[in-house]
């Protein structure tokens, strides 16, 4: 959080103050699990209600995932106050200044923030952090309903690599099975970037014939689907 934003902060949570009866907060909810934003439209918005039984300030942020850090969007506004039960419908732009070549991923961090106590002391606190997705998609791309289906995966000794060779960003459970004898094996986190290649913690055992790995993946708006058996081939 910037200094501006903080500042920003401050000067609205004079205005705030509780209401009777607020209680455990529930959080800033999103209308959606995903955030898609089309290069083609330039922007999209998502609106987002305030659940608690009291005002609010709605802080919202854009995180890079540590794998691509360019700044590619904005958004607006980036505080503001939201009433009990209300919704803000919050806009973000894309800011790339070369056309997107395949998805891109972000994530967005939707954040409440409680008005200051009746003693009126300087307090600020947190409610639910709601953080989710966001996927930027290239002009022209076609959409791809089951992009896990052009993960590569492959062993090389003890190790198993899994390879997106599409410009599709790819995500699902961080573990995987190996089959037809199941043993479970690690991707690390919950997504495989356009182009990337990694490599699962924990080496497979050497003992055994495994032919398929079992993943379980999301959909580009966030369903959880069926599992999905894909071959594992030789290096």
């Amino acid at each position: 959080m910037n200094a501006f934003v903080r500042n920003v902060i401050a000067s609205v949570l004079l205005a705030v103050s509780w209401l009777p009866g607020a209680s455990q907060a529930a959080g800033m909810v999103p209308e959606t699990p995903v955030m898609v934003l089309e290069e083609g439209v330039g922007e999209a918005a998502i609106n987002v209600t305030n659940s608690e039984s009291h005002p609010a300030l709605l802080h919202t942020s854009v995180q890079d995932v540590p794998q691509d850090t360019e700044s590619l969007l904005l958004l607006t506004p980036p505080v503001a106050r939201v009433e009990p039960g209300a919704t803000q419908r919050v806009r973000f732009i894309l800011r790339s200044a070369e056309p997107l070549k395949t998805e891109r991923l972000k994530r967005v961090v939707f954040e409440g923030i409680a008005p200051q106590d009746s003693t009126g002391k300087a307090r600020v606190d947190l409610s639910v952090r709601q953080n989710i997705p966001a996927i930027l998609r290239p002009a022209n791309l076609p959409v791809e309903r089951e992009p896990w289906k052009h993960l590569r995966w492959s062993r090389q000794g003890e190790q198993i690599q899994v390879r997106n060779p599409s410009p599709y960003v790819v995500r699902l459970r961080h573990s995987v099975t190996l089959l037809p004898e199941p043993q479970a094996m690690d991707l690390g986190r919950t997504y495989v970037l356009p182009g990337e290649t990694l490599t699962l913690t924990g080496p497979a055992a050497p003992d055994q014939v495994q032919t398929k790995v079992r993943l379980y993946p999301v959909t580009t708006y966030g369903f959880a689907v069926s599992h999905f058996d894909a071959p594992l081939g030789p290096d």
